[in-house]
């Protein structure tokens, strides 16, 4: 007969024939699969490939249905378009926009909600939190109440958005049930969808998320990509520059400030990154990477895909080097 039992860690169908293939797990009795078995108790991470094609899929058959979704999102790596998900998902959407603890303290959540709301989301309501400090969770579930239309409300999302942690705390903060998702701070640790019963009036269900190409941890070691992920609130650091003047993060990207008057720079990034500016141009550090040029307007973020985002007072040009196939884009100022 043919095993049709998943892991409860990760989605993925279990199978003990090839330890090659995901799945594998050295008993059927098992409730996770080896990778999950190996993340949860060693922190031992196996990198697993999948197309963005494969999730859209299960996207666009979670828009078929008529169940709540929440579309959570990391507020320190917003998409650039983050109504992109509307393209599949027509549902009932709570926007979630989570890790409010690696922002700044002084940045209030009310601000936060207005800026979303001013560009009028077409979400039925956009909620602040965070599951490490375990901010407004009540209220989250209280809003997945009055809006769900059926027991089973989806969660997706971005990769390391924080959908699976999301679902755990509400797990831990509500429910009898001893089941936990495994988290990861790497890409692709859900390989399919989880049911997670909260109580009898609610199900989540968990998916994997949709993976970011143009993100800078695509392009990075173990090592550097630990370092890119806060673990704390952000200290941001701000460098006033002059024309001809330059920041150096890491050794991922290098910003000039070509033209412009004296200018404020204040980076919201790991407390981590090491960070260098240079005083004139003579400095050639990364100018062999991709070069991109940004008029940059008054109170507008240059964000860098999976690194953070700088925030540029003035009027001003810029140079940014950086690897070609990382996103990068201007917004009007988030804070």
């Amino acid at each position: 007969m043919k095993n049709e039992k998943h892991c409860s860690g990760c989605g993925v169908l279990l199978q003990d024939e090839n330890v090659m293939q995901e799945g594998y797990t050295t008993s059927l009795d098992n409730d996770l699969c080896q990778r999950c078995f190996r993340i949860k108790n060693y922190g031992d991470y196996q990198v697993v490939t999948r197309s963005n094609e494969e999730y859209i899929e299960i996207l666009k058959s979670v828009g078929e249905k008529k169940d709540l979704v929440l579309y959570v999102v990391d507020l320190l790596n917003i998409e650039k378009d983050v109504t992109d998900i509307r393209k599949y998902i027509q549902n009932k959407m709570i926007l979630v926009l989570n890790k409010k603890d690696v922002l700044p303290k002084s940045v209030k959540e009310e601000k936060i909600i207005q800026y979303f709301e001013n560009m009028e989301m077409p979400f039925e309501e956009i909620i602040v939190i965070s599951t490490e400090k375990n901010q407004n969770i009540d209220y989250l579930l209280k809003r997945i109440k009055f809006y769900q239309t059926t027991n089973l409300v989806y969660v997706v999302g971005h990769t390391n958005a924080g959908k699976s942690t999301l679902i755990n705390k509400l797990l831990k903060n509500y429910s009898d049930n001893t089941s936990e998702l495994t988290i990861s701070p790497l890409p692709s640790t859900t390989l399919n969808t989880v049911k997670m019963e909260i109580n009898d009036y609610l199900t989540l269900i968990d998916t994997p998320g949709l993976v970011d190409i143009g993100s800078i941890v695509n392009f990075v070691d173990k090592d550097m990509f630990k370092k890119l992920s806060p673990k704390k609130e952000i200290k941001p650091k701000t460098y006033q520059l002059k024309k001809g003047q330059a920041i150096v993060i890491e050794d991922l990207v290098r910003i000039d400030y070509r033209e412009g008057e004296k200018n404020s720079f204040t980076l919201y990034i790991s407390n981590d990154l090491r960070v260098k500016r240079f005083l004139n141009h003579h400095h050639e550090d990364l100018k062999d990477l991709s070069k991109r040029t940004y008029e940059m307007k008054f109170n507008e973020d240059l964000v860098i895909n999976g690194l953070g985002f700088i925030k540029i007072v003035n009027q001003g040009t810029i140079d940014v080097y950086i690897n070609k196939d990382v996103e990068t884009f201007t917004r009007k100022s988030l804070i």
